[in-house]
């Protein structure tokens, strides 16, 4: 069975929590959902706190908020109402946030191997 993925862009967020959550970080939460709402953004993962790490180390939290297009990431993002929300979270908890492209319907990394294995060969 395929599924069409609505999202192709996401907002990625590894955090740091401290062990006690300050109040002001409760707010941030039960408020940034009404800032995703306009732009179609969605958890998909939050805090992650079943999960089992197969490489490395992962002491961290995972965030994943999809949206539809990386415009309307960008727009949530810069959006005055979550600029006004993130310093609620950024005061208390140690992170690292960033916007990222989905790759596209029909997505192949043998193809991407392929590109990437003849640029390597011309440079030899």
């Amino acid at each position: 069975m395929t599924t069409v993925n609505a999202y192709h862009a996401y907002a990625i967020a590894n955090l740091r929590p401290p062990a006690r959550l300050d109040d002001e970080v409760f707010t941030y939460m039960e408020r940034i959902q009404a800032t995703l709402d306009p732009f179609g953004g969605r958890f998909l993962v939050h805090g992650a706190p079943r999960r089992e790490v197969r490489e490395g180390e992962w002491p961290a939290a995972l965030v994943l908020i999809g949206f539809p297009s990386m415009d309307a990431a960008r727009g949530w993002y810069d959006s005055q109402a979550y600029q006004e929300l993130i310093p609620l979270r950024t005061r208390h908890i140690a992170g690292d946030a960033m916007l990222i492209e989905g790759v596209p319907p029909g997505y192949d990394a043998a193809d991407t191997a392929a590109v990437l294995r003849a640029a390597q060969s011309d440079r030899l």
